[in-house]
């Protein structure tokens, strides 16, 4: 019998889950079918590698000192696939992922029609929702991966920084700030805000650069929060206040003369935008793909 990545990735699951039936549950087998497997490595090293008890898997110390080899094989199949991907044009298959919703609302759509242009025969289906959505359905295996606007923390969860972005300070076209090019932060504090929801990621990176510039985030005058970028423009161009956003998603609204951005002398709102996804999973090909399309490509020339 010859060692193969497929036990070392079952192993390396059963030991990252702490069960054989949550590890099946990731992998989609039957927990006796991982059991096999996990049995059969264990047959060909010739000793036990983990530990059962009627609470949770523990590893053996031949099980400790398999993992980071089990892990590395892992990683480096991700990344044969990743470079490969660069030279493989008639991939297919469906890309399965999670957007937050800046991302999916003004950025992806001017990314996925270049990418399907390039890959026509990946099919692509994108859900858009709020980040705790996002990690909760690639935890129960419902997404491939996911992208979204602030950093997050999770043990079984890997993130990357794929994008870059700039909020903007917008105003509606006959606000007084609208006769200016540029103000400071301190003037533009002056006036009434509408902004997106607490724990949102656009709200998130604007509070941040407050606080770097000594303001108080909750000093501002904010007149209305609500939970969508679209809303607030609306919000914007009705003139109930003015407000910091994307620049990718006020670029229509600007060509129409709708509302203008204002730039602020002694603040810059920047972030990034993550992809997220399994450390234990292995990425189809279209996942891979589809990222290293965001890492390697100039995404200004659509954006």
């Amino acid at each position: 019998m010859a060692l193969n990545f497929h036990q070392l990735h079952i192993f390396h699951t059963v030991a990252e889950r702490g069960s054989f039936s949550a590890a099946a549950q990731s992998l989609h087998m039957t927990q006796p079918a991982v059991t096999m497997q996990v049995q059969s490595l264990e047959e060909y090293f010739g000793t036990k590698l983990l530990q059962r008890s009627t609470k949770r898997i523990e590893l053996t110390e031949a099980g400790r000192a398999l993992m980071p080899y089990a892990k590395s094989s892992i990683e480096l199949i991700r990344d044969t696939d990743q470079a490969m991907s660069t030279f493989t044009k008639q991939l297919k298959g469906k890309l399965q992922l999670g957007s937050s919703l800046t991302i999916g609302e003004y950025i992806l759509p001017r990314l996925l029609g270049p990418f399907g242009q390039e890959y026509p025969h990946i099919s692509i289906s994108m859900k858009v929702m709020n980040t705790a959505q996002i990690m909760e359905d690639i935890l129960n295996h419902q997404l491939n991966f996911g992208l979204i606007e602030a950093p997050v923390n999770h043990p079984d969860m890997y993130m990357e920084a794929v994008m870059n972005d700039e909020l903007v300070l917008v105003v509606h076209k006959d606000h007084p700030l609208a006769e200016v090019s540029e103000t400071t932060l301190a003037d533009a504090l002056q006036y009434t805000f509408v902004l997106r929801e607490q724990g949102s990621g656009t709200r998130l990176v604007m509070e941040d650069e407050l606080r770097n510039k000594g303001f108080d985030p909750s000093a501002m005058k904010i007149v209305m929060e609500l939970g969508s970028t679209g809303a607030v423009k609306s919000a914007v161009e009705a003139g109930l206040g003015i407000s910091i956003l994307s620049t990718s998603s006020v670029k229509h609204e600007m060509a129409l003369g709708l509302i203008k951005t204002v730039k602020l002398t002694d603040a810059r709102f920047h972030r990034q935008f993550y992809s997220i996804y399994l450390k234990s999973a292995l990425l189809p090909i279209s996942a891979v793909t589809f990222l290293t399309f965001l890492r390697e490509r100039d995404l200004k020339q659509w954006l």
